[in-house]
């Protein structure tokens, strides 16, 4: 929950997230995002041991998304964006020049971090920090994932893969899941699935190491589903397995949560 009061100073003080920073403590207005992609920073996760496997990481939660998956736990950020106030830029760029000694990785996520206008300025400032960048990513804009790549913003790319094409539509928002509704836009049909996902497994056949393919068990898969899913990643590739969980009321991390629960391979 965001919370906001007043400092001794008299300045208007937002505790943004109790892990956005040092404190977790941001000064309204002292210094505003300076682009449209900073402008979308809506969360920082000091230290991950789960977001990257095998690497110290801090975690970037962006807002905004192309899609409206109804199993989403980052519903806010994704959907409401404005609701969610942004992290100023200079204090995130503050705490990596304190900690990058510290950290192996920087994973950048949402929301959808793809749809994020002049993303890669933002990744360029990161990279001063000489810290490797993880793109979390419904492989829906593989355009936008391939410039990053090529301009070396990103060293790894995990997609997550709804499902098989032909239940695209339910897992991302158009016709709902049981006991969920159905959101309207923000649905990909089977053939749009199909066309860009193709895109990034024909990325990853290219660039292997750089790439993961994640699902999540949601309600509406069952082991067939989860079997065809496999079938359609491209030679090579294993489907890594993440157990559903009922999303809050409110999106906002559980790393705790994240980190019970671990990773299954299939």
């Amino acid at each position: 929950m965001n919370l906001s009061k007043r400092s001794k100073a008299g300045m208007h003080v937002v505790a943004a997230s109790p892990r956005c920073a040092p404190g977790g403590r941001f000064v309204r207005g002292a210094c505003p995002p300076d682009s449209p992609g900073w402008a979308q920073l809506k969360g920082l996760e000091r230290l991950s041991f789960c977001d990257w496997p095998g690497r110290n990481v801090c975690v970037l939660f962006f807002g905004g998304c192309n899609l409206a998956c109804p199993t989403c736990h980052n519903g806010r950020i994704a959907w409401a964006p404005d609701s969610v106030p942004s992290l100023p830029r200079a204090e995130v760029l503050g705490f990596l020049k304190a900690r990058a000694s510290w950290l192996d990785g920087v994973v950048v996520t949402g929301g959808e971090a793809a749809c994020v206008p002049q993303l890669a300025e933002v990744l360029e400032e990161i990279a001063a920090f000489d810290l490797p960048v993880k793109l979390d990513t419904n492989g829906m804009l593989p355009d936008v994932v391939e410039r990053l790549l090529d301009r070396e913003l990103v060293a790894a790319v995990a997609v997550d893969v709804k499902g098989p094409w032909r239940l695209y539509p339910a897992l991302t928002g158009l016709t709902g899941l049981p006991g969920l509704p159905g959101l309207a836009g923000g649905s990909a049909d089977p053939d749009t699935a199909a066309r860009n996902l193709g895109r990034m497994f024909a990325m990853a056949a290219h660039r292997p190491g750089a790439f993961q393919f994640r699902c999540t068990t949601v309600p509406l898969l069952t082991p067939e589903d989860i079997e065809e899913t496999r079938q359609q990643l491209p030679a090579g590739f294993e489907l890594t397995l993440q157990p559903y969980k009922e999303p809050r009321k409110y999106a906002r991390t559980d790393p705790q949560a994240r980190r019970l629960s671990g990773n299954v391979v299939a």
